[in-house]
Formats: C-alpha cells, sequence, structure tokens
C-alpha cells in the first residue's frame, strides 16, 4: 500500500464515496489555503466522516478510513469564498495525523486496495430499478456521469448516497472491501427501511 504524508484532511458531517459528489462551500481560512494549494498543484485532499467535533471551528477529529477529493469544479463568487463540486477518488487509512496552527489537520495515510468491481449480478438486478426511480425523482444533480448501473460497487455507492439515512452506515459501508460486500449491506438496509414501502 502506498503511503501519503503531509495530505490534507477535511473532517465533514457525511460521508463520500468513490465517484460521489460533493459540493462545498468554502470560506473558512485553512480550507481556503487548501482549495488554492489543491488547485495550483492539481492535488487532491482527504474527506473523513466527524468522529468528535464539527465542522468549523477547532479541528474535528475524523474517522480513520475516508476517500479522497478531487476539484472537477470551481467559481469564486467573492474574495476568500470557493463553491466547489468534487468527485470522490480513492478510500484510504489515516496512520497518523498532525494540526498545523492554521487548524488544517495532515495526515500519514496508505491508500486502501480495494477489490475490483464486478458486474451486477443477476440476482439483484433490480437495483437499477431502483437506480432509475431515483433518477426520476432526482434528477442527475446530485451524481456524476458517467453512470455505471451495471457495476456492483458503483451501484451501491450511489443508492447509499440516495437512501442511507445514516451516516453510520454510510461509513460502514464506505470500510467494505469487496462489491458483494457493499452490495450485500445496501440490500440489507433497503429491506430494513423501504420493503414495507
Amino acid at each position: 500500500m502506498k503511503t501519503v504524508v503531509d495530505f490534507p484532511i477535511f473532517p465533514l458531517q457525511t460521508v463520500l464515496f468513490p465517484d460521489g459528489r460533493l459540493d462545498l462551500r468554502i470560506f473558512e481560512a485553512r480550507y481556503v489555503d487548501m482549495v488554492r494549494k489543491c488547485l495550483r498543484e492539481s492535488s487532491d485532499f482527504g474527506v473523513c466522516l466527524i468522529l468528535d467535533g464539527r465542522e468549523t471551528g477547532q479541528a474535528a477529529v475524523p474517522h480513520r478510513i475516508g476517500c479522497s477529493a478531487r476539484i472537477e469544479q470551481c467559481d469564486v463568487p467573492s474574495p476568500g469564498l470557493f463553491r466547489l463540486v468534487c468527485r470522490g477518488q480513492q478510500p484510504f487509512q489515516i496512520i497518523d495525523s498532525a494540526i498545523a496552527e492554521d487548524g488544517l489537520r495532515t495526515a500519514s495515510v496508505h491508500w486502501l486496495d480495494q477489490a475490483a468491481d464486478i458486474e451486477l449480478p443477476t440476482d439483484f438486478q433490480s437495483l437499477k430499478s431502483v437506480w432509475n426511480s431515483i433518477l426520476d425523482q432526482l434528477g442527475d444533480t446530485p451524481f456524476l456521469k458517467p453512470y455505471r448501473p451495471d457495476q456492483t460497487a458503483w451501484c451501491a455507492h450511489r443508492l447509499a448516497e440516495a437512501t442511507f439515512q445514516s451516516t453510520a452506515a454510510k461509513q460502514r459501508l464506505l470500510e467494505a472491501n469487496t462489491p458483494m460486500e457493499k452490495l450485500q449491506l445496501v440490500t440489507n438496509y433497503l429491506n430494513q427501511h423501504y420493503a414495507s414501502e
């Protein structure tokens, strides 16, 4: 596993999945500087669900497993304010971290080797109908193209983004290693929360 040092970490009250869309409004100085550096160097930053603390103010404590984010769109409506559209990239694990003077948390991280995605199994083809129903209800704004509902992990991540109410459940899904493990977690969640609807 490749190790990256001094990787900027953005703790949030959300879970980012690979290929997931993350819209951000950046105004705190530490994150403005982080975004400027990422844009200048064409580099990514890490997004982790907050374990303890808040998104603003004192640096929050993040979960150890997160997902890197790449800036795809950037708008600067006023000095010191960034509006971003980011895409989730690759899961990672925090090995150790530190907090800089400006309050930005950086970390040494290992990229997690996730199993290659696989074609959605025949027994789960009905999930494509669930995906199509979500698109009919929400439109394509919450999602980034290209769409790959025939791929197991991709489908599981998108269904979780649209249906999971629990960030803890989303975190468990992010931490799952194989596409089939992810698919089973999503199927169990949907059966428990939506089967009677």
